[in-house]
């Protein structure tokens, strides 16, 4: 693979309907403005949003290269602004609770498209099960994406405690989506840190917000990108700035801060030791 640093980025939010699959396609095709060659992995594994979002239709899933039918590369689809979309195994029950056999697969079909990309985005599923830690805990940066809802926070809330006291994850970024004033934002990010400074060892850097906007309904409406259709509404300036706040953060520098880490990370859960 090579010693090419892929930036890999986990998006989670703890609850569903907080904008998480929004902030996901929208955030790609911001890095990708940047000239980035970016992967955007759907791994909510039992309920595909992406390629909905997209209208996309897929011939061939994440599933297909488990089963060994294709390659990585075989089924990844072309999305708006040059970005390239693993679609999810829509509905694959047994997608969630993968064997050592299947993450094996996993592992050799990430390794062949590692050269070919510069930023992996995995947009994970809602909640906090298995799948979610997995692909969480594995990754180098987390967005933790809330919005100003009780229940948006103490999710938040619960998905960093899992991964802080179960996982050893200690750095969190939090994006706030869906707000009416920047100062909201703010707002929702110091609740999150009231309660984790509390009771927890992490660190949770603010990452910027994205403001309710209707130009997001209307586009998911003609199954597009908000930041395709509508380049300059306000929630794809705020997208914009926040990539390239993004796009700032640091490589990985150690060797094995490359794509076979995340996917080593990923297997680890598996409950097989590596």
């Amino acid at each position: 693979m090579g010693n090419h640093s892929v930036q890999v980025i986990a998006v989670t939010g703890g609850k569903g309907g907080v904008g998480k699959t929004n902030i996901s396609v929208n955030l790609a095709l911001a890095l990708a403005e940047l000239g980035r060659r970016v992967v955007l992995m759907d791994a909510d594994l039992g309920l595909a949003n992406v390629d909905v979002q997209l209208g996309l239709r897929p011939k061939a899933t994440l599933a297909d290269v488990l089963a060994g039918n294709c390659e990585l590369r075989d089924v990844m689809v072309a999305g708006p602004g040059g970005i390239r979309i693993v679609p999810a195994a829509s509905g694959a029950a047994d997608m969630v609770n993968l064997g050592p056999r299947e993450h094996a697969g996993l592992i050799q079909a990430f390794s062949e498209i590692g050269d070919d990309l510069d930023v992996l985005l995995v947009d994970t599923a809602a909640g906090i099960g298995d799948s979610v830690v997995s692909f969480v805990r594995a990754a180098q940066e987390v967005i933790v994406v809330v919005c100003d809802e009780p229940t948006s926070i103490t999710d938040a809330y619960a998905l960093i405690k899992l991964l802080n006291r179960d996982h050893g994850v200690t750095r969190f970024r939090v994006l706030a989506n869906m707000v009416h004033t920047p100062q909201e934002g703010h707002n929702v990010f110091n609740k999150l840190v009231q309660v984790t400074d509390r009771f927890l060892e992490v660190a949770l850097q603010y990452v910027g917000a994205v403001p309710y906007d209707e130009s997001v309904r209307k586009a998911a409406q003609k199954q597009r990108a908000m930041y395709e259709v509508f380049p300059r509404c306000k929630a794809a300036l705020a997208i914009r700035a926040i990539g390239r706040k993004v796009d700032s953060w640091p490589l990985p520098a150690t060797p094995r801060g490359h794509l076979e880490f995340f996917v080593e990370r990923l297997v680890q859960r598996s409950g097989t030791p590596l």
